[in-house]
């Protein structure tokens, strides 16, 4: 059921995305996506016989409604990937997660071409998880086509919300979160599917294909260079500052202490949580992830894990910051010596 699902609404986002009257593409591709990556990955994990539900501390299920509480993506990311926090799919649908809940809500075509890569890419990685995992015979490639279009406009994203001040916080985020990606994943199809058309002459066999996907990382030496000829990528780098996407000290801290397993220690005569909200201040200390108050460049945090929000001067935290946490503290004595680590006020 878990798969029918998955399929059926990624048929369904490529047909709301290549109906030329819609204006709200991205945003109804985005929406039906994220629903077709969850269901893929809870048909993924159904196969595996694992129960892709929330538990209470007592081991008991989360109930809304009488139904077991089901995972949302971000968290059958987690449980999928694990601490390959660098995989390039992951990042991929990473970015639509946070863009979802920004444009859901809001009709913005500008945004269509400078997202486009990103949502290829997004329906791409679906296919080949849909083979990977089931099999063939449950891909979507056969029942797609190349669509038909006509580009709007060769402005760039930038100048495209130019127009349109209410796009501008949207911009901000993908930047934001694009400068955060590394080259690696920035170059990989994974993250971001990049390619051109040149219009050449009528092929002489009548069975050639008129559009034909090649894979950049199969391609000769030779025929990169001769790509290389014609594109040229330009990643901007930002320091970001904003509170968009970012968690407090206290949401991080109890991310952290449920997936270490709510571990809890002795304090008088009751027992509190291991890793608390006073430790989490003795973790962004002693790796470095942002500045001690009143420096004179608050700003300078280590943005993969930290983001300054200048309005209200204070600090958010990333979901990097989360997975990093977790994976470190792991290691028992990685978590015990953090209670030698010696405090100070935050």
């Amino acid at each position: 059921m878990s798969l029918e699902k998955a399929r059926d609404s990624a048929l369904l986002a490529v047909e709301v995305y290549n109906k030329p009257a819609i204006k709200f593409k991205s945003g109804g591709y985005i929406c039906l996506m994220m629903i077709a990556w969850t269901a893929l990955f809870h048909a993924i994990f159904f196969r595996k016989k694992i129960k892709p539900f929330y538990k209470k501390d007592s081991g008991r299920y989360v109930k809304i409604e009488g139904d077991n509480k089901c995972w949302e993506l971000d968290e059958c990311l987690r449980q999928h990937f694990k601490t390959d926090t660098g995989n390039a799919v992951r990042k991929n649908l990473e970015f639509f997660i946070p863009l979802r809940n920004q444009i859901e809500h809001r009709s913005m075509p500008e945004l269509d071409a400078g997202i486009f890569g990103e949502c290829q890419a997004m329906l791409l990685n679906l296919d080949e998880m849909l083979e990977k995992e089931f099999g063939g015979k449950y891909c979507l490639r056969e029942s797609l086509s190349f669509s038909l279009q006509l580009f709007p406009s060769s402005e760039s994203l930038s100048d495209a919300v130019k127009h349109r001040p209410t796009s501008k916080p949207v911009l901000d985020f993908i930047q934001r979160y694009r400068s955060t990606v590394s080259p690696d994943v920035l170059a990989s199809g994974k993250y971001s599917f990049k390619a051109f058309l040149i219009q050449v002459a009528n092929h002489k066999s009548e069975k050639a294909l008129p559009i034909q996907f090649v894979h950049y990382d199969k391609l000769s030496e030779e025929e990169r260079k001769q790509v290389s000829q014609f594109v040229a990528m330009v990643k901007f780098k930002e320091v970001p500052i904003s509170n968009l996407n970012v968690m407090k000290a206290s949401q991080v801290a109890k991310k952290v202490q449920m997936a270490l397993g709510n571990p809890k220690i002795q304090r008088g005569s009751k027992q509190v949580d291991r890793f608390n909200v006073s430790v989490h201040s003795i973790c962004w200390k002693k790796y470095g992830v942002r500045p001690a108050p009143g420096v004179p460049n608050p700003e300078k945090t280590d943005y993969r894990y930290c983001i300054y929000d200048r309005m209200h001067n204070d600090y958010g935290y990333t979901q990097g910051w989360v997975d990093f946490l977790t994976e470190k503290l792991r290691d028992e004595s990685e978590l015990e010596g953090l209670y030698k680590w010696p405090p100070s006020a935050v």
